[in-house]
């Protein structure tokens, strides 16, 4: 699904010097370190949003934003949405990409790191990027497994703080969802799957 949308925008775009971005992002996201991070994950970001992709003032700038926002995922570091959106500017500069629309892609990618709102377009980025949240239990107790193994250079002494905190502060809020889309669909299914998670 990813692919196939990623290569339409590349197509109506600037198809000779595009060819070749897609096969790097596969490299990227089918890593042996990826196990939720995944072509799978940016399968689910299209499902979710190309629905949706009339509130988007321009959709080949989201496709992007997808195909880059976790283009560098490193789970011993804090900065990969940086790193993810300077590599997402240099590809996008190399296909003559309009530097605006370069700079709301990078808005996109830098606020999958914080989640906090933004506005109507960024808030729906980031709403479907935690729609795992509101998976069925079984998608979620996989998911969640995943992104275990994404961090297993970290013991058990050191992962399970760190995945509490990180639940709690997503419990701890108001909404989960900022989108009247996403949190219809998913907050409480998200809520009773983090709680869950909590008490195993």
């Amino acid at each position: 699904m990813f692919q196939l949308e990623f290569q339409n925008v590349i197509v109506d775009h600037n198809p000779n010097v595009g060819q070749d971005l897609f096969p790097e992002i596969e490299k990227a996201y089918t890593h042996h370190s990826r196990h939720y991070h995944t072509l799978a994950h940016l399968d689910q970001l299209v499902s979710e949003l190309k629905p949706l992709r009339d509130q988007f003032s321009c959709w080949p700038t989201v496709v992007f934003a997808i195909a880059y926002h976790d283009f560098v995922y490193n789970a011993t570091r804090k900065d990969n949405e940086e790193k993810s959106a300077a590599f997402a500017a240099a590809r996008l500069k190399q296909i003559a990409f309009p530097e605006s629309e370069i700079e709301r892609c990078l808005a996109f990618i830098n606020a999958t790191k914080k989640h906090q709102p933004v506005n109507r377009e960024v808030d729906l980025f980031t709403d479907a990027d935690l729609s795992i949240l509101g998976a069925t239990p079984g998608r979620y107790q996989n998911y969640a497994a995943e992104v275990r193994k994404e961090y297993s250079v970290y013991p058990d002494l050191l992962y399970k703080p760190g995945r509490k905190k990180v639940l709690l502060h997503f419990l701890a809020m108001n909404r989960i969802y900022k989108t009247n889309e996403f949190y219809e669909k998913y907050e409480v299914r998200a809520r009773i799957n983090m709680e869950s998670e909590l008490h195993l």
